[in-house]
């Protein structure tokens, strides 16, 4: 059994030692479902500037390597349409691999470590990140390739008939999604161990599946609302890009940058938001499984 989560200034911990009141952004106990989904933002607010740093550099970066490729692309292909469209699609989700795989690195260890009311930077978030580098990448691998498959199962049940087709969006497609969110259920606590407990990548995946345990139905329930909400803040923003594309016209480059700028601005929020709730929910399912929340009284006087 891990050792007890630190629950001073948590909902139901009672006073701290000094009795000085202490907030805590994430309460160290079980939470509700309406908790799952409401905590994760506040602990994304509480560390805004340094998640909004990170990904406004990884952005930039990001969009100056997108498109370049696409220049690269549209030069050796003589301009093609095809080619630089193929060129925007790869490069944008290398990108956005790219910048949701360091964000989860950042956003969880600041989030454990403003959960623990220890918050720390972005440079120790970063040196955090990189010494668990190696086991994130495959943790990060393994997710990517469970999503890769069941999409691909979708795709290859794809009709070609208009008839098919809508029924393959309002049936199959659904379902798919469905059976996604189940299988990564399973390991939606394996990142917060690897900086939490320091484990490897096959023991996190491991804990992660004994953790959720049962309650893998409901985890995954939990994040397709999550997905949900977030189609729902993301649709401002949308509006936004539309209201830009109007003024700039449907110019090629202009709207190529502006596309996969919106592409890779979604996929860092969305990022942020996950890992966010990533750690919300290792924290619940530890008070849940294991009893983190609670302080054994010492014979010293103090607690444990």
């Amino acid at each position: 059994m891990q050792p007890a989560a630190d629950t001073a200034g948590s909902v139901g911990a009672g006073k701290h030692p000094e009795e000085r009141p202490q907030i805590a952004t994430v309460p160290i106990r079980p939470l509700s479902f309406r908790e799952l989904l409401d905590v994760p933002f506040a602990l994304m607010q509480a560390d805004i500037r340094i998640l909004a740093g990170c990904a406004a550099v990884l952005l930039v970066a990001g969009e100056l390597v997108v498109a370049g490729s696409i220049g690269l692309v549209s030069h050796l292909t003589g301009g093609s349409d095809t080619g630089t469209a193929l060129a925007a699609l790869f490069a944008t989700l290398a990108a956005a691999w790219f910048v949701r795989f360091t964000l989860r690195g950042v956003t969880v260890a600041a989030g454990l470590a403003r959960a623990a009311r220890r918050p720390i930077g972005l440079r120790e978030s970063l040196r955090r990140t990189v010494t668990r580098l190696g086991p994130l990448l495959i943790t990060q691998l393994s997710f990517t390739a469970i999503g890769v498959a069941v999409l691909s199962i979708s795709a290859l049940l794809f009709p070609l008939t208009y008839l098919g087709g809508l029924l393959w969006f309002l049936v199959t497609y659904p379902c798919c999604l469905l059976w996604l969110a189940w299988l990564r259920a399973r390991h939606l606590a394996a990142v917060p161990v690897l900086f939490a407990e320091g484990a490897g990548a096959g023991a996190a995946l491991t804990r992660s599946g004994l953790l959720v345990g049962n309650m893998r139905m409901r985890r995954a329930g939990l994040r397709i609302c999550q997905h949900l909400l977030f189609a729902l803040l993301t649709a401002p923003l949308l509006g936004l890009v539309l209201f830009v594309a109007d003024i700039s016209g449907t110019h090629r480059w202009a709207f190529l940058v502006l596309v996969t700028t919106t592409g890779l601005l979604l996929a860092a929020f969305a990022e942020v938001v996950e890992s966010s709730a990533r750690v919300v929910g290792y924290l619940d399912l530890r008070c849940r499984r294991e009893g983190a929340d609670i302080r054994i009284p010492t014979a010293s006087g103090g607690r444990r």
